[in-house]
């Protein structure tokens, strides 16, 4: 506290005391014999005036000094003059549970989280930037995802996501809700249909394709002596590999050059690391 702290205070309190003598003099007067009570002309303005210097003089005197700064969240990185927060890493990884493709990886790291989140929003900039028209999924489809998830997911084999009772302890011991978890799944669901229509067309795979990848990779799978499904039966299933295979290698290319024609900038000297990983492979969406 300032030595000027006590001077305002009793200033306020004196300043208050006059007011209130003040109201008192013009207050409202109740008629004999009427309950309808008639305000003076300039009370309500007084009175106002006395119950803030009232609340100025009882204020605690480290309120009426403190200057220190409320810190709500920080700025991690920034990606085209859009900033990156902290709580977004933080909601990464607390979202990252729910993504079976991270089995094995350990938990993600606030420097992987980064690189995810650089990644998507370049996409996001993109898309607003060719004004593409977004593919809503519909709730059918993001119910489809989340009974997918409580099924299948990894991470709740042992912890039986298959009952609302379960499901609700694991989001409970992720820090999530079913709020957050839908929206998730609906922005996967959006970001998937647009890399699918935006590289997938166009796409041929020919029959030579088929075949070299059946030859060369589906049946060497097999052990001597076990029966292997034959080409016409497995065509269409190697025919989506083989496609996504290549929507995949466009998608990297376009993120690739995207991440180096961008203006990244990591604020974090802890997550410069996530910087360096520019056009170095396909992030997670």
């Amino acid at each position: 506290m300032t030595a000027r702290t006590p001077i305002r205070i009793e200033f306020a309190r004196k300043v208050a005391v006059i007011l209130s003598r003040a109201w008192h003099a013009v207050a409202p007067r109740v008629a004999e014999g009427s309950a309808v009570a008639f305000p003076r002309p300039g009370a309500s303005k007084l009175l106002a005036l006395a119950l803030f210097f009232s609340a100025l003089a009882s204020a605690p005197a480290q309120q009426t000094n403190s200057t220190a700064p409320v810190v709500l969240d920080r700025v991690v990185a920034v990606v085209n003059k859009q900033a990156i927060l902290d709580g977004d890493l933080e909601d990464e990884i607390r979202l990252s549970v729910l993504d079976p493709n991270g089995v094995g990886q350990g938990q993600l790291t606030p420097q992987r989280a980064l690189e995810q989140l650089i990644s998507r929003t370049l996409i996001e900039q993109q898309i607003r930037q060719e004004d593409i028209p977004a593919i809503e999924p519909s709730q059918a489809q993001v119910n489809a995802r989340l009974d997918d998830l409580r099924r299948q997911l990894p991470a709740c084999v042992h912890r039986d996501c298959a009952s609302d009772a379960g499901w609700k302890a694991f989001l409970a011991s992720h820090g999530l809700t079913p709020e957050r978890v839908a929206a998730y799944l609906r922005y996967r669901l959006e970001i998937l249909s647009f890399i699918e229509e935006r590289f997938r067309q166009g796409i041929q795979i020919s029959q030579e394709q088929i075949e070299t990848y059946y030859r060369d990779t589906l049946v060497p799978q097999f052990a001597p002596g076990e029966a292997v499904p034959p080409l016409d039966q497995v065509t269409q299933r190697i025919q989506e590999i083989l496609l996504q295979q290549q929507v995949n290698v466009l998608f990297d290319n376009w993120l690739t050059n995207l991440r180096q024609q961008g203006d990244v900038e990591v604020l974090d000297p802890e997550l410069e690391s996530a910087a360096s990983q520019q056009g170095a492979g396909r992030g997670d969406p």
